[in-house]
């Protein structure tokens, strides 16, 4: 199984194991940490804004223009910023390192 590496807002990481298919939001979610995710992944917020930091970013995709709208509702945006719901693990993401943005 891939992993996840997962920074919470403390600057403590966790390493995931990540379940092939699911998000980069119901992986942080499903291992306890604190997303808030308030719309469940439908890209129709931005609580689950999180950073790419290190690993194989490239594999992520680029964010289409409804994800980048609701990054413009997120807090502290950087060039790095993406939101966790739209980011699908995949094998490809094995080692993959993101860092919770700001809670609203």
């Amino acid at each position: 199984m891939a992993k996840l590496f997962v920074t919470d807002r403390d600057g403590t990481e966790h390493a995931i194991e990540g379940t092939i298919g699911w998000s980069v939001m119901e992986i942080a979610r499903e291992a306890g940490l604190p997303i808030e995710a308030a719309c469940g992944g439908c890209c129709a917020c931005a609580t689950c804004h999180v950073y790419l930091e290190d690993g194989p970013i490239g594999e992520t995709g680029t964010p289409d223009a409804d994800e980048n709208m609701m990054l413009d509702e997120a807090i502290e945006v950087q060039d790095n910023s993406r939101l966790a719901c739209q980011i699908k693990f995949t094998e490809e993401l094995d080692g993959l390192k993101v860092r919770l943005g700001p809670e609203f």
